[in-house]
């Protein structure tokens, strides 16, 4: 399979599915019982391990059926500062060489 950046959207659901499905072995449990606890049919839970598609609801569902929703923090992480907001914010002029003082000549008497 190519760099998941490469991958195309087939592909990640592949990896994605088979993902899912050994979390589901490591945890012993059969599709029946998975599908039963995440409240998805059978089928929609082979098609979700599969990669042959499937719904947001169905993978939220049985990754807290597999009691694995931290792996939502990976997928999309919550963002503490917007970047937006950086960019926005005026920056403090700096310059490069501070002026060289100027020395006030005494005045000329005549």
């Amino acid at each position: 399979m190519a760099a998941h950046g490469f991958a195309t959207p087939n592909e990640l659901q592949e990896l994605l599915g088979e993902r899912l499905k050994r979390l589901r072995l490591n945890r012993n449990l059969d599709q029946r019982s998975t599908a039963e606890k995440a409240g998805v049919s059978e089928k929609a839970l082979r098609n979700l391990e599969s990669g042959r598609g499937s719904t947001v609801e169905t993978l939220l569902r049985v990754l807290k059926a597999l009691d694995h929703l931290q792996g939502l923090d990976m997928l999309a992480p919550e963002i503490s500062v917007n970047p937006l907001d950086l960019l926005r914010k005026p920056k403090a002029r700096i310059r490069a060489t501070p002026r060289a003082r100027r020395v006030s000549k005494p005045l000329r008497e005549s």
